[in-house]
């Protein structure tokens, strides 16, 4: 199977642009990173998996229409792409299946 590869960071990235549905730009995915992760995330982070992201395929980004909230400028809106999409199918499935196959999921540290 020929397969990307994701960080998790990156990965969370995406599932997050995917769930904000075109409404995603650099500070509400921040925001939401952190609401979600419970871990502090820093803009400049956020950008930098955006912009590998991009580079990948993965996500595309248009401009939004100039709002008045941020002075007439606007904002980099972010989207998943068709292969941002199958590639975070394959992770989950990925996932899904080493989650199956483990005897007593919720003993693992008991067990040691």
């Amino acid at each position: 199977m020929n397969r990307a590869y994701l960080g998790e960071f990156e990965e969370i990235v995406l599932l997050t642009v995917a769930a904000l549905d075109g409404r995603a730009y650099g500070v509400v995915l921040a925001h939401e990173i952190t609401e979600q992760t419970g871990r502090p995330v820093r803009l400049n982070q956020v950008h930098s998996a955006l912009q590998r992201l991009e580079e990948k395929g993965m996500v595309r980004s248009d401009m939004s229409e100039p709002t008045a909230e941020r002075g007439g400028r606007r904002k980099r809106l972010f989207s998943v792409t068709a292969y941002g999409e199958s590639t975070l199918q394959q992770v989950r499935e990925v996932r899904e299946n080493l989650w199956s196959r483990l005897a007593k999921p919720f003993k693992l540290a008991v067990d040691l």
